[in-house]
């Protein structure tokens, strides 16, 4: 008879269904896994998704005015060198060349396309700073473990969606919407959302 299909074929196929299913979540998670949720440096890279470290650098002694992260883009990475001034660091995430410079809301690039300006950041009061920059690449539904940093964390996304929760409640990170900020200590835990992928540029800057 066609059309027809017995009760043990239909149960054979949805247990088919629920392993492809746990498969495809897993591969989603696994480079966070291979860390515990943390992210390593770029040069470790072994999968697309994932969060990637390209950049580690001390900070200058910074303004007491209110400080952002800036981020611009440039053309090409020589353009970008030269347009770098105090505290600014130029990295290629995405296939972009972006300069990011750590400085007061006024602060503006030579050259480039302003993308934003991040902050206000509330910055540990210290000697000596440190600023990691990283690329965030998440499918939806992957998530980071719960964590915390010593310093102030941001997150500029690009595209797909992010929820970042903490004790003090929920941020939503999409393109278009105000940046997701975390403050130093605070226990978090990201997940990405939505139906695309997501991509964002984050920032973390910390005492030494």
């Amino acid at each position: 008879m066609t059309g027809f299909v017995s009760n043990a074929a239909a149960a054979r196929s949805v247990a088919a269904t629920a392993v492809a299913v746990v498969a495809i979540l897993a591969a989603q998670n696994a480079s966070l896994a291979q860390t515990g949720g943390t992210c390593i440096p770029v040069a470790e890279r072994k999968t697309e998704n994932g969060c990637f470290v390209h950049a580690e650098v001390r900070l200058e002694r910074l303004p007491r005015a209110p400080i952002f992260w800036h981020i611009d883009r440039f053309p090409s990475r020589s353009a970008a060198e030269a347009a770098k001034e105090k505290n600014g660091t130029v990295v290629q995430i995405f296939g972009h060349v972006w300069l990011f410079t750590i400085a007061d809301e006024s602060w503006r690039s030579s050259g480039g396309e302003h993308v934003a300006s991040v902050g206000p950041l509330e910055l540990p009061a210290a000697r000596e700073l440190m600023a990691t920059y990283m690329e965030g690449n998440f499918m939806p539904g992957m998530q980071s473990t719960v964590h915390r940093h010593p310093g102030t964390e941001a997150w500029f996304v690009l595209s797909g969606a992010q929820c970042l929760e903490t004790p003090r409640g929920t941020q939503i990170g999409r393109p278009g919407a105000p940046p997701v900020i975390v403050a130093p200590g605070d226990p978090m835990l990201l997940t990405g959302i939505g139906s695309e992928q997501g991509r964002w540029l984050v920032s973390n800057a910390f005492e030494i």
